[in-house]
C-alpha cells in the first residue's frame, strides 16, 4: 500500500508553508504566533496518523495549545500512546515535514520518512484532538482534520478542554479493556477519577476553607468549573479569572506564569485574597500550578513547584514508612538547574535528588527510574510516577496492621488522584489539598518548611543563541570558551552565589538564573553575570540587551 498521493496533494494545496519561516519542533511542539501556523497543522495531522500506524493503530493525541503564552501565539503537540511526550526521535521528523517548502518538497519528505521508518500503511490509525480557547483554535483544528483525513485516518475530536485532559484521554483509550485500565475515556471519567480518590483520601478530615483558583481566562475554567461540581462540600473551589471568551484577556497579568516570573499575586485577585487565606494559579492550558498565601500582614508569599515536590514527596515518603513499604519502594526527586537552591539542600537530606536539563521530557525519563518520581519544575509543572514495579507491590501487599492498612489505601488512593501522564495543575492541586489537609498545615506551615533563596532570573538578547552550549545539566557553560571561568569569578564575591546561564530554545536570547543570601546580592549577580555575557559576545545592538524576568 502506498501514500494516497492525489489526495494528500489536494488538501496540501489548501494549507501552504509560509516562506521564509523555519518551524522548530520543541519540547513544547511547535509553538509561534497562531496566524502562521496552518500548514504546520496540516502536517501534524498527517504525522500523527503515520505515528498510529508505526505503532500498530494505537490511539495518537495532539493538542493545540500554547499554555502560558501570549493570547496571538498558538502551538500544537503530539503524544504518544500511555500519554507521554511524543518519541524523541520524532521531533526531528516533524520539523523536517513541517519545513518543506512546497507540496511536492512535502510529499517527497513524506515518502522517504514512511520508507526510511519501514511504516506500514496498510496499518489503521486513530487520532484524538482537542484545542484550548485560543480564537486561533477552531482554523487550526480544521487543518488538522484535512491531515488526518489525507491519511483516511479515524478521528475524534475531545472539543475544547485542557492539555492534561488530552493527555488522560489518550492513555485511557489505549488502555481501555486491558489490566492497566487507566479510566473512562472521557472527560467526565477524568472528573470522576479524580474525586472519587480526592474523597477518599479526606474523608473523616475538616473540610478545608475555600480555595481560590486563578485559571488565567482560559481552559482551566471550564474544566474547574465541572471539576467543583463534582467535588461538592469536599472542598469549595472559587475560581477567578475566568473570561475564555473575553479578546486579550488570556494569561494577561493572571495565571501561573505571572505569578512565578512577577513574584507578586495577580491584580485582580488583589481585593479577594484575604490574610491567612491561600490561592492557587493555573496556566492557560491548566498544566501548571502556582500556590500563594497571604500572611497575617498583608505580604504575598508564592508557593511554587519546588515547594509542591518538598511537600508532596516527604507525604508520600512518610505513607510508604506508615505502611512498613519503606524497605521495599524508594521515592526520588528530579529538579532542574533552575529549582530554588534551598529545596535542593532541604530535600537531599531527606531523599535522593537528581538534576537533569530543562524541560518535562528530561525530568519525566528522569522519574521514571524511581519506584515513586516525583518531579516539579519551578514553574509549578509537574507530576509524580509510580513505576509498574510499585504499583504490583501495592497490590500484593498484605499490611500488618490497621495503621499500615490505612497508610497503603492512601497510597493506592494517590495513584488514582494524580494524572501520571503529564503535569496537571487541577490533580496537582488537589494532591495538595490532601497534603495540607492530612498535615493541618496553613499555607505558613507548608512554607516555613524550609526557606527560599533569593533569586532573579534575567533575559539576554544575543546575536546568535546557537553558540552557547551548556554540560551539567545545563548548570555550565562550555562555549563560547572562558565565559564559564569568568561566571565562577563572579560568583564567588557573593555568599551563597549560585549562577548559571542556557540558551532559549525558540529565540535568540540566552536566560541568566542567580541566587544569594539577600535580594540585592541576588539582583546584582542576575544583572553583571548578563552583562557579560552581553560584552563577551557581542549581544545585537539593534534591541534592548537585558530585561529582568
Amino acid at each position: 500500500m502506498s501514500l494516497a498521493v492525489d489526495r494528500i496533494r489536494s488538501l496540501s494545496d489548501q494549507h501552504p508553508k509560509p516562506s521564509n519561516i523555519h518551524f522548530q519542533y520543541g519540547t513544547a511542539g511547535f509553538r509561534t504566533l497562531g496566524s502562521i501556523l496552518d500548514s504546520v497543522m496540516f502536517r501534524v495531522g498527517i504525522l500523527a496518523a503515520l505515528r498510529s500506524k508505526k505503532l500498530d493503530g494505537k490511539t495518537i493525541g495532539v493538542m493545540v495549545t500554547a499554555s502560558h503564552n501570549p493570547e496571538p501565539d498558538n502551538g500544537v503537540k503530539l503524544v504518544d500512546p500511555r500519554g507521554e511526550m511524543l518519541e524523541s526521535a520524532w521531533e526531528v521528523h516533524a520539523t523536517v515535514l513541517a519545513n518543506a517548502p512546497t507540496t511536492d518538497a512535502f510529499i517527497e519528505a513524506l515518502d522517504t520518512f514512511v520508507r526510511t521508518l519501514k511504516i506500514d500503511l496498510s496499518k489503521p490509525a486513530k487520532v484524538v484532538y482537542a484545542r484550548d480557547t485560543r480564537p486561533s483554535g477552531p482554523a487550526l483544528i480544521s487543518a488538522i482534520e484535512d491531515g488526518i483525513n489525507a491519511m483516511d485516518a479515524e478521528g475524534r475530536d475531545a472539543g475544547v478542554t485542557s492539555t492534561p485532559v488530552l493527555h488522560y484521554l489518550v492513555r485511557a483509550i489505549n488502555t481501555k479493556g486491558t489490566k492497566d485500565e487507566y479510566g473512562e475515556d472521557s472527560e467526565e471519567g477524568y472528573l470522576r477519577k479524580l474525586t472519587v480518590a480526592f474523597k477518599k483520601l479526606v474523608a473523616g478530615k475538616p473540610a478545608p476553607p475555600p480555595l481560590l483558583i486563578d485559571c488565567a481566562n482560559g481552559v482551566g475554567a471550564q474544566v474547574a468549573h465541572k471539576l467543583a461540581e463534582h467535588l461538592g462540600d469536599a472542598v469549595r473551589l472559587i475560581p477567578v479569572n475566568t473570561a475564555t471568551t473575553t479578546p486579550g484577556a488570556l494569561n494577561n497579568s493572571c495565571g501561573a506564569d505571572f505569578v512565578k516570573t512577577s513574584q507578586k499575586l495577580p491584580p485582580s485577585l488583589n481585593s479577594q485574597l484575604t490574610a491567612g487565606q491561600r490561592g492557587c494559579s493555573l496556566d492557560g492550558d491548566a498544566d501548571r500550578l502556582i500556590y500563594y498565601y497571604m500572611d497575617s500582614r498583608n505580604q504575598f508569599h508564592m508557593l511554587d513547584g519546588d515547594k509542591i515536590a518538598a511537600l508532596v514527596a516527604a507525604f508520600i515518603v512518610d505513607l510508604t514508612k506508615a505502611a512498613g513499604l519503606d524497605d521495599q519502594i524508594k521515592v526520588g526527586i528530579v529538579q532542574t538547574a533552575y529549582a530554588n537552591g534551598g529545596s535542593t539542600k532541604y530535600l537531599s537530606e531527606r531523599l535522593p535528588v537528581k538534576c537533569v536539563p530543562t524541560g518535562v521530557k528530561h525530568l519525566h525519563h528522569a522519574a521514571e527510574k524511581y519506584d515513586v518520581g516525583v518531579y516539579f519544575e519551578a514553574n509549578g509543572h509537574g507530576t509524580v510516577l509510580f513505576s509498574p514495579e510499585s504499583l504490583e507491590k501495592l497490590s500484593s501487599y498484605e499490611p500488618s496492621t490497621p495503621a499500615q492498612s490505612t497508610a497503603l489505601n492512601h497510597i493506592i488512593n494517590l495513584t488514582q488522584l494524580i494524572n501520571q501522564t503529564v503535569g496537571d495543575g487541577l490533580s496537582d492541586m488537589l494532591l495538595v489539598e490532601v497534603v495540607l489537609s492530612h498535615k493541618s498545615y496553613s499555607g505558613e506551615e507548608w512554607d516555613s518548611s524550609y526557606v527560599d533563596l533569593p533569586n532573579r532570573l534575567v533575559k539576554v538578547v544575543v546575536a546568535d543563541r546557537n553558540i552557547f552550549r551548556t554540560e551539567d545539566a545545563e548548570r555550565r557553560l562550555i562555549s563560547p570558551p572562558g565565559i564559564q571561568a569568568k561566571i565562577d569569578e563572579l560568583v564567588r564575591r557573593y555568599e551563597g552565589g549560585r549562577s548559571f546561564v542556557r540558551p532559549s530554545g525558540t529565540e535568540d536570547v540566552v536566560r541568566v538564573y542567580a541566587e544569594a543570601m539577600n535580594r540585592t546580592q541576588a539582583d546584582e549577580l542576575a544583572f553583571r553575570v548578563a552583562g557579560l555575557i552581553y560584552d563577551e559576545t557581542g549581544g545585537d545592538p539593534g534591541r534592548r540587551p537585558v530585561e529582568f524576568l
